[in-house]
């Protein structure tokens, strides 16, 4: 029980800055719109949000499926293809110096002018969407799981070596527990962005989902609902990302213990 009780008090240290935060940008944002005589149009208020969000929910349900949808799809996709090529370039340096380069080099290409071409080639079905997803989320899975592959102990990798153990047996016992965290926190920020890649994929060439609910909302000047679909998308990717958090607690509780957050607490980290 003491434990329980130290965890709730733990979790509500963390939410309450966050709520109080929160709740404040509200109340200025409401004040804001009572004050400032800012046509609806312009600057709408929370509660025409709100409003509108209930009056378009027969609307926007599925159009966050379709959304979800694509999403989780891409961000399969990238997982997969990330740790596949994180893999290459580190167990080959060939690879290393053949991909890496061309890695940096594809997160350059700015996300806005290639998805024109990529519903070009693929249509506005749903592979145009997944595969800007794709573009957007497989980098940062990729290269954060490479450097924690390449940030395995040296000196524990030199001991297993001195043991007899092979190369397969050092990858699965050291190199790849190594890079876990680094896998994670690539994940995080993939999951960040995913739903802003699929967004972007509906705005630019979509029949459905939230892209394009905010795309018809402002055409039409509905400012109230191009709000509602930014809070949705804002809500689903910190869903996403805390669902990670949980996840990679729950996967990685040695990485987690109880020495190193109290390591971290002193470092004013958090």
């Amino acid at each position: 029980m003491p434990d329980r009780e130290n965890n709730v008090r733990s979790w509500l240290r963390q939410i309450f800055p966050v709520l109080l935060v929160v709740g404040l940008a509200v109340l200025a944002w409401a004040a804001l719109t009572a004050g400032g005589g800012l046509p609806a149009f312009i600057l709408p208020s929370p509660a025409d949000v709100a409003r509108a969000g209930w009056r378009t929910r027969s609307l926007l349900l599925p159009a966050l499926g379709t959304t979800l949808l694509e999403t989780f799809i891409g961000l399969a996709v990238s997982v997969v293809l990330g740790v596949t090529l994180a893999a290459a370039v580190d167990l080959s340096t060939f690879l290393r110096r053949a991909l890496y380069p061309i890695l940096v080099a594809s997160q350059t290409v700015q996300i806005l002018a290639i998805a024109p071409l990529l519903i070009i080639w693929f249509g506005f079905g749903m592979t145009s969407k997944v595969l800007i997803v794709v573009l957007i989320c497989f980098f940062p899975l990729a290269l954060n799981t490479a450097d924690g592959l390449a940030s395995a102990d040296p000196d524990l990798v030199a001991l297993f070596r001195a043991m007899g153990a092979r190369r397969g047996q050092i990858w699965r016992m050291i190199r790849m527990p190594s890079a876990l965290p680094g896998f994670f926190s690539g994940l995080r920020i993939a999951v960040t962005y995913s739903v802003v890649g699929a967004t972007i994929a509906e705005w630019v060439g979509g029949t459905q989902g939230l892209g394009l609910y905010m795309l018809r909302s402002k055409n039409a000047l509905a400012t109230d609902q191009v709000f509602v679909a930014i809070l949705i998308t804002s809500a689903v990717s910190i869903g996403l990302f805390v669902l990670v958090t949980m996840i990679e607690r729950a996967a990685l509780p040695w990485y987690y213990s109880a020495q190193r957050k109290e390591q971290w607490d002193e470092a004013g980290i958090f």
